[in-house]
């Protein structure tokens, strides 16, 4: 036997090889017959509309997430940072030069802010310093609860999020803060993308909303984080229309 037909058998033998490796777990690529969900939890075999469903209940029944990113929403762009259980939450908002504090527990929101975010649009400036850096309760007749409200209600935020407009459709797989993901479209991404983890629960990852509305990323879910009102000298009851617009 010439050399050549040696060499070729040699390589076969060591492709065979490297193949059967992959094959059993060693995490080589490369082989015609490699499954690209291998090692994954299975989500990425199903429709882009089973996946937004599967993603929607596992987020749902979820106890604990952070979201963090940007919402355009009634004219406004808001940074958040949040940290959301079914029954309250807590975090950051940013919005129109000004960052303010977030807190619900149960009913009871609170606002905490600097003298700025009070004295803006001509408030009371002798007002404004009482009420800086204090848990400020905000009332539930007030319009201020039901503008801010919505972004530490989980149910709410994420129901409203999670929902990509147009036809539905995979968009390869991806990867978000080092974990693989599958990307949902909708209408070729003029509906929003929606990325959900390979590895795991299918959890959301990211999300880019329809008509460039925020992008948002999901993390710690079902992480647990401390969630109790402020101590009482920490709080304030503003008892009339707090002086925001």
């Amino acid at each position: 036997m010439s050399a050549t037909p040696r060499r070729r058998i040699r390589r076969a033998a060591v492709t065979g090889a490297v193949c059967a490796l992959a094959v059993t777990g060693a995490g080589l690529t490369g082989c015609s017959s490699e499954d690209p969900d291998a090692g994954t939890n299975g989500v990425g075999k199903l429709s882009a509309t089973e996946i937004q469903a599967k993603a929607r209940t596992v987020a749902e029944s979820a106890e604990a997430v952070r979201l963090h990113g940007t919402v355009a929403a009634g004219g406004s762009t808001y940074t958040l940072d949040m940290r959301l259980k079914p029954d309250g939450g807590t975090g950051s908002v940013a919005a129109q030069g000004t960052t303010f504090g977030l807190l619900r527990v149960g009913e009871q929101l609170f606002l905490k802010a600097d003298a700025g975010f009070w004295s803006h649009d001509g408030g009371d400036a002798a007002a404004a310093e009482k009420l800086a850096g204090k848990y400020v309760k905000v009332p539930q007749s007030d319009p201020v609860y039901k503008k801010f409200s919505g972004f530490t209600d989980k149910d709410v935020l994420l129901g409203g999020l999670l929902t990509l407009h147009g036809k539905l459709e995979t968009d390869g797989r991806h990867e978000q803060a080092g974990v693989r993901t599958i990307r949902i479209t909708g209408d070729q991404g003029s509906g929003g993308s929606l990325d959900v983890s390979l590895e795991g629960t299918p959890y959301p990852l990211r999300l880019v909303r329809a008509g460039s509305a925020g992008t948002l990323s999901f993390s710690d879910w079902n992480k647990d984080f401390a969630l109790k009102e402020p101590a009482k000298d920490e709080t304030l009851d503003y008892g009339k229309q707090l002086p925001t617009s």
